[in-house]
């Protein structure tokens, strides 16, 4: 099997040398995905706003290999703060349904540019 890179331009263009999404057989695995607001390169405000951009731009690189976020099997949640896991939740929480994915969920020092929180996933096309 050859490893396929997914790239979209409605997510935040990558940083360095690696993909935004890696498509392999039927399954996805994207790159962490911050905050940013593609348009702009910013940060959304606050940490459920970040919550919130991140999971819309993994939608976005699952919809760019074929996926989405229904499809989702495992996700990692990388938090600067873990005071802040209940609010993560919240939001997390309405964006999957049940079955929802396996997940884990740790502190960081510190994530790049200075995020709050980073979410990476792996799914099935």
């Amino acid at each position: 099997m050859d490893k396929q890179a997914i790239s979209t331009t409605s997510a935040p263009g990558a940083i360095g040398p690696y993909s935004q999404g890696v498509g392999l057989g039927d399954l996805v695995f994207t790159s962490g995905q911050l905050g940013l607001v593609p348009e702009t390169g910013q940060f959304a405000e606050g940490v459920q706003a970040q919550t919130a951009q991140a999971l819309r731009n993994v939608k976005a690189v699952l919809e760019a290999a074929g996926s989405g976020l229904d499809k989702v099997v495992k996700t990692t949640v990388f938090l600067k703060d873990m005071n802040d896991f209940a609010q993560v939740n919240e939001v997390y929480g309405s964006f999957f349904a049940e079955p929802y994915p396996a997940r884990s969920a740790v502190e960081v020092a510190r994530l790049p540019k200075d995020g709050l929180v980073e979410i990476e996933v792996i799914a099935v096309k």
